[in-house]
């Protein structure tokens, strides 16, 4: 049902996805130059700095996190199904691993723009996708704990 543990995890997890959209992840300042990068989800911003077409589809990372969101939002309404609850809590993990994978990606390409020696910080919309992870997981290990539960009740029968 709607209101069990999982389904909590899973609303959760969507929306550190869908802030994973409006908070940037990662940010790099060079104060000799006055150079500043910042990598959102749908692109770089940048400040004295010409980043136009040099660092790629950055906005795959948002189309990615947008898709682990509703993979999510619909999973937590598959309650009677739970071998499909299963199935898209593992489609899930690969979304958010690829946007793990995306974001660390494009925050190298990030680096290599402003001056090498200084390194950029990873920001909180950075971190999410982690705890999104973690999320999931747990989501997972409640829906089967539930199988298991109809399977033994079943079995008493």
């Amino acid at each position: 049902m709607i209101q069990r543990i999982q389904s909590v995890f899973l609303l959760l997890l969507a929306l550190a996805m869908l802030s994973v959209l409006v908070l940037p992840l990662w940010h790099k300042i060079d104060a000799l130059t006055h150079q500043e990068l910042t990598l959102t989800a749908f692109g770089f911003q940048a400040t004295n700095l010409p980043v136009a077409g040099t660092t790629g589809p950055v906005w795959i990372i948002g189309l990615l996190a947008a898709a682990s969101a509703s993979v999510a939002a619909f999973e937590i309404f598959q309650f009677r199904n739970r071998a499909k609850q299963l199935l898209l809590g593992s489609i899930n993990l690969l979304l958010i691993t690829a946007t793990l994978g995306a974001a660390f990606y494009f925050s190298n390409k990030g680096e290599q723009l402003i001056n090498l020696k200084l390194e950029g910080q990873f920001l909180t919309g950075f971190y999410l996708p982690t705890l999104a992870l973690l999320l999931n997981l747990l989501a997972n290990r409640f829906i089967r704990r539930d199988e298991q539960l109809v399977r033994s009740a079943d079995r008493l029968r």
